[in-house]
C-alpha cells in the first residue's frame, strides 16, 4: 500500500468546486474528487494549527492530548509522567506510528514542526523534511522536495509520504505571475456593503478595521500586496476573495504536480491519496476576517477527499471527526485503533457503502478565543468562556441551513434547541474531563493563564485604538468584560 495525504493549510471546503464553488479554483482536487469518496461533513476536532495537527497525530481530542493552545502551558502534550515506558505513548500511539506497524514507511515534508515549536510532530516519522520557511513556503518549494523523494522512492511499496501546502495561509501571496484569475467573477453575495458597513463598527482582532490583527501590518501591506489589511469598502472584499482564491489555485496546481508525477511513475492506480486540511477560515463570518479564532463552522468544517483502491467512490454526509478518518484508515490497513484514541473507526460502513457518522461532534478552539461548539442536526452552538476581545454572547446558536454564513444568532429565539446543545456539551464535558491532560480541562487552563496566547497583553493599547477610532463604545464594553 502506498498513501499520499496532501494536506493543504487553511482550506475551507466550501470555496472548492466538488464542494459546490462556483468559482474555478479547484480542477485538478475536483477531478480526483470525481473518482474519490467526498466526505461532506468532517471536522477538526480541535483548532487551530497546532491543537488540530495533534489531534491528527495522537488520534485524541486536545482535551485528553493536551494542546489546544498556540503558547503557554496548553501548547504542549502532556507527558505520561511515572507511568512513561522506554517508548512513550506519544510514540507508540501515533498515528504514523501505527502506520509504520502496517509496514509503511513514513515520510513528512512540511515546516510545521518548526513554525509552532511543535516536535512532537516528528513521533512516528522516518524521514522528516522542513522546507525551512516556517509556513511562508510556497508550493513550488514544498513540490520541490516531495517530488524529489517520490522520483527516487515512489516506485517501493508501502510508503506514507506527507505533503503540506502552506498557500491558503494569510498572508495570501501567490506570485504576480498568477494574475486576477477571478477578477471577472463575483464574489459570494452574502458580504454585501451592509454587512460590512455594520463589521466596520465592531471590534476585535481581525476584524474589518484590524485584518492585521490588532491593527493594520504595514509589513504585510507592503510585501503582501493580495493580502487587504482594512475591509474599507466592497474592493476590498473582493481582494479578500480573490487573494484566497488564487491561493488554493496554486494549491491546487501543484496537488495537479504530485497527481501527475504519481502516472509518470505507473503507481497511481494503485497509490491511495487523500486531501485535507487542518482547519478551514473565516471570511467575514462572525466579523473575522482572514484568519481562524472561532470554533464556527467555517474553521472547524475541513475537506476530506479519500482515494483508496477497491472502495467505491461517492459522497457521504454523515458527521465525523477528522481523527474517525485517521482511525478509519489503521482499519482498511487491518491494524487495530489504539484503546488510547477518541478517533472511531467507521471502516465497515464504508466497505459497505453506508452512510454512516455520529449523532453530533463537540469542536474547540483555544489559541484566539476559548470557544466549544456542538454541531448537531441543522445546528452550531458556540460556547465561549473567553472572546478573545470580541463582543460573542456567552451562547450563541445558528441555522447552518437557513443561515450558512451565521449572520443571525437565535440563541435567544430557540431557547429549546440552545438548551439542547448546552446540555450535549456538559454530557461530553462529563465524558471527558476524567481522561482530561493534566488533572484539568485545558480550555479552564487557558483563561487562567491570561486566556488565549495570541491576545495575551494585547487589551490596553487595543482599548487605546478603538478609542483613537471612533470606537469608544466598543472599548467601554471591552474594557467591562475583560477588565
Amino acid at each position: 500500500m502506498r498513501l499520499l495525504y496532501i494536506d493543504i493549510d487553511t482550506l475551507r471546503a466550501d470555496h472548492l468546486g466538488c464542494y459546490g464553488y462556483p468559482r474555478r479554483t479547484s480542477p485538478n482536487i475536483d477531478r480526483v474528487a470525481a473518482g474519490s469518496i467526498v466526505f461532506e461533513n468532517v471536522y477538526a476536532s480541535d483548532t487551530p494549527c497546532l491543537p488540530s495537527r495533534t489531534a491528527l497525530l495522537t488520534g485524541r481530542f486536545g482535551i485528553h492530548n493536551g494542546v489546544v493552545n498556540h503558547g503557554g502551558t496548553d501548547a504542549d502534550p502532556a507527558i505520561d509522567g511515572a507511568a512513561r515506558q522506554f517508548h512513550s505513548r506519544l510514540h507508540l500511539d501515533s498515528f504514523p506510528n501505527r502506520l509504520k506497524q502496517a509496514g509503511l514507511r513514513t515520510v513528512t515534508v512540511s515546516s510545521f514542526a518548526h513554525r509552532h515549536s511543535a516536535f512532537h510532530w516528528y513521533a512516528g516519522f522516518d524521514e522528516a523534511y522542513n522546507v525551512g520557511k516556517y509556513g511562508m513556503e510556497t508550493a513550488d518549494e514544498v513540490y520541490a522536495v516531495a517530488g524529489d523523494w517520490l522520483r527516487r522512492r515512489g516506485r517501493e511499496d508501502s510508503w506514507f509520504l506527507h505533503v503540506h501546502l502552506w498557500d491558503p495561509h494569510a498572508p495570501y501571496r501567490a506570485a504576480a505571475a498568477y494574475g486576477e484569475p477571478f477578477a471577472d467573477t463575483p464574489c459570494p453575495a452574502w458580504l454585501t456593503e451592509e454587512v460590512r458597513e455594520r463589521h466596520w463598527q465592531g471590534c476585535g482582532p481581525h476584524s474589518a478595521r484590524e485584518v492585521g490583527g490588532f491593527a493594520p501590518n504595514e509589513y504585510d501591506r507592503a510585501h503582501y500586496p493580495r493580502q487587504p489589511q482594512e475591509i474599507s469598502d466592497m474592493a476590498a472584499v473582493r481582494a479578500m476573495f480573490d487573494g484566497y482564491d488564487t491561493a488554493i489555485l496554486v494549491a491546487d496546481e501543484y496537488v495537479g504536480r504530485l497527481l501527475q508525477l504519481l502516472a509518470e511513475l505507473g503507481i497511481d492506480g494503485d497509490t491511495a491519496v487523500m486531501i485535507s486540511a487542518d482547519h478551514g477560515e473565516t471570511l467575514g463570518e462572525l466579523n473575522i476576517y482572514c484568519d481562524h479564532q472561532t470554533a464556527d463552522e467555517y474553521t472547524t468544517h475541513v475537506p476530506l477527499i479519500l482515494k483508496w483502491p477497491g472502495l467505491r467512490g461517492g459522497r457521504r454526509a454523515g458527521l465525523h471527526y477528522q481523527i474517525d478518518v485517521t482511525a478509519t484508515l489503521l482499519a482498511l490497513l487491518e491494524q487495530p485503533v489504539p484503546s488510547s484514541w477518541d478517533g472511531e473507526s467507521f471502516a465497515a460502513s464504508l466497505k459497505a457503502g453506508a452512510d454512516g457518522g455520529r449523532d453530533h461532534l463537540v469542536l474547540s478552539q483555544g489559541a484566539w478565543t476559548c470557544q466549544r461548539s456542538v454541531r448537531f442536526e441543522r445546528w452550531l452552538l458556540i460556547s465561549t468562556l473567553h472572546g478573545g476581545y470580541h463582543l460573542f454572547e456567552d451562547a450563541m446558536l445558528f441555522d447552518l441551513h437557513g443561515d450558512p454564513f451565521e449572520q443571525h444568532d437565535l440563541a435567544a429565539t430557540r431557547p429549546d434547541v440552545t438548551a439542547h446543545g448546552l446540555r450535549l456539551l456538559s454530557q461530553w464535558q462529563a465524558r471527558m474531563i476524567p481522561g482530561a491532560a493534566r488533572g484539568r480541562d485545558p480550555l479552564a487552563n487557558v483563561v487562567l493563564e491570561g486566556g488565549p496566547y495570541h491576545i495575551r497583553g494585547e487589551l490596553p493599547a487595543y482599548l487605546a485604538r478603538l478609542r483613537a477610532t471612533g470606537r469608544a463604545g466598543q472599548a467601554e464594553l471591552l474594557a467591562a468584560r475583560y477588565g
